[in-house]
């Protein structure tokens, strides 16, 4: 086939394997909790209410159904332009893998620039600083440490994956004692089901977080910087995935216990008020770790966006220059300072809302396209040769089925309102 030609050009490459089990697992975790939860949790209650769990549980469901298909073409193809990659092996349609490598380039830009816009909220609970001053100088910050050196980067991610962490448990923790009365908040404010906008406002609410378990896709374009990727990857996208799913079911009932859905849906820094509003102090401890896990995020973006482009570039899906990598820092520094230039612009031009929305869109037709070309690969005598990580074909054709609703869904949804 025509990546296994692209295979053989891709072992010249000069990227370097450093990248453990729990290193690739927190660059994977930190990209899914600062890419959502810490910016859009007050936007996805505006939508659902009290049912902001069961739109994060659904978003949840379909998130999953995907990565276990990801965690398979992970270790069948572990190069940097994953997805680009596996459709070109499973569907084998010309021109449909630089579409789907663009497509994710584009959601990487689109993410981290919706992330900046959260990161300058934030920012706005210490100092008035414009976002027009605020995002460009750390854009720079990012796209310096990017270029800089993937251990580099990623051990700085990980790092302040446990920061994010930290913070949620502490939201978790204050909101302990009103997660104890969910009952009786329930009982007083729960819509009805059957009532005429609960269920659209359950699904443009599971459609905004979704956005929040964006992330675990990114891990598979740093595959040629992993060491043993074809057992390593499939691991950590798996429990990147598990360990944000329950911590943001838990984060979900925190915020709907402890302030009214109205008061939440308007907040520009979401947390950062629920911790003031629980505790009667000033939250600065919390906007501080909002702020890193939002960079964190824009940095992980920074870094996916780059590795994808470098990838297609090897592969000749992309201009030369894309693939080029810097002697001394052993990085795509011209495809890192493009990116990290299309962010700012994006980040400078479009509402957080509408750059979620187009981020979760982009990506459910590269889903629906991944999960396709493994349902197609698996029916094919390769799948008798391969006998590493394996899932189900229900697995994919479910996977495609979901994501093809869910665009649907949310194009009847934007067109009706």
């Amino acid at each position: 086939m025509q990546t296994n030609q692209g295979g053989g050009a891709a072992q010249q490459r000069s990227l370097r394997r450093t990248l453990s089990l729990p290193l690739v697992t927190f660059y994977g975790l930190g990209n899914i909790l600062g890419a959502g939860i810490y910016v859009l949790i007050g936007k996805v209650v505006g939508e659902a209410g009290l049912l902001t769990p069961l739109s994060f549980l659904l978003a949840a469901l379909l998130a999953s159904l995907t990565a276990f298909t990801y965690a398979e073409l992970s270790a069948r193809f572990p190069l940097s332009a994953g997805e680009a990659v596996y459709v070109q092996e499973g569907l084998g349609i010309r021109l449909l893998p630089s579409v789907v490598g663009i497509l994710i380039v584009l959601a990487g830009i689109v993410s981290a620039a919706a992330i900046m816009k959260g990161f300058a909220g934030y920012l706005q609970v210490f100092v008035p600083v414009p976002a027009g001053t605020a995002i460009p100088l750390m854009l720079l910050l990012l796209g310096g440490l990017a270029a800089w050196g993937i251990a580099e980067s990623v051990a700085v991610a990980a790092l302040v994956t446990v920061v994010e962490v930290a913070g949620l448990m502490l939201i978790i923790g204050i909101a302990a004692p009103g997660m104890g009365m969910l009952n009786s908040v329930l009982a007083e404010g729960l819509p009805s089901l059957t009532e005429t906008a609960v269920l659209p406002g359950i699904l443009m609410g599971a459609f905004l977080a979704f956005y929040a378990f964006i992330g675990f896709e990114d891990m598979v374009n740093v595959a040629e910087e992993v060491r043993q990727p074809e057992r390593n990857l499939p691991r950590a996208i798996l429990l990147a995935l598990l360990i944000s799913s329950v911590l943001y079911l838990l984060v979900s009932l925190a915020a709907i216990t402890s302030l009214p859905v109205e008061r939440l849906a308007t907040a520009d820094a979401p947390l950062a008020v629920l911790y003031e509003t629980v505790t009667g102090r000033e939250p600065v401890l919390i906007t501080l770790i909002s702020m890193i896990a939002v960079v964190n995020g824009a940095l992980i973006q920074i870094i996916m966006a780059s590795r994808v482009s470098y990838g297609m570039a090897r592969l000749h899906w992309l201009p030369a220059c894309f693939g080029r990598v810097h002697p001394h820092t052993q990085t795509p520094v011209m495809a890192t300072i493009t990116v990290t230039v299309l962010i700012l612009l994006a980040a400078l031009w479009f509402p957080i809302e509408a750059l979620a929305k187009a981020t979760s869109f982009f990506l459910l037709i590269v889903f629906a396209l991944v999960n396709l070309s493994l349902w197609r690969l698996k029916g094919g005598v390769e799948t008798e040769r391969y006998d590493a990580f394996h899932v189900p074909r229900w697995v994919p054709a479910t996977g495609f089925f979901a994501s093809v609703v869910f665009v649907v869904l949310q194009a009847m949804l934007e067109l009706a309102g």
